[in-house]
């Protein structure tokens, strides 16, 4: 591990990574593929944007990513499905074939 590693830096990247999977359009593809893709894309940033929203340390050579998945206070919990992950805010469907023209 270098010894310039900077854990705030890369939880900065993640949340970078978080926002252009939001941004970034949905290739022109059409039947299961495209479902395939969308779900890709929810879990990817899911996954960036839990990592973005983390406090991380690193102490002897051990990095600890904390991240707390409880609700706001005021929100309701959501009740999931074991093995089912929800994007907060998933990527939008802007391209032609995605809003039903």
């Amino acid at each position: 591990m270098p010894a310039d590693f900077d854990v705030d830096s890369m939880i900065v990247r993640f949340r970078e990574r978080a926002e252009a999977v939001r941004r970034r359009g949905i290739p022109p593809v059409e039947g299961p593929e495209r479902q395939l893709i969308v779900r890709q894309m929810q879990l990817d940033f899911q996954d960036f944007a839990m990592l973005a929203d983390s406090t991380g340390s690193l102490e002897d050579g051990i990095l600890t990513l904390r991240v707390d998945l409880r609700p706001a206070p005021g929100e309701p919990a959501e009740a999931a499905e074991p093995g089912e992950a929800e994007a907060a805010e998933p990527p939008e469907d802007s391209s032609p074939a995605g809003n039903g023209h």
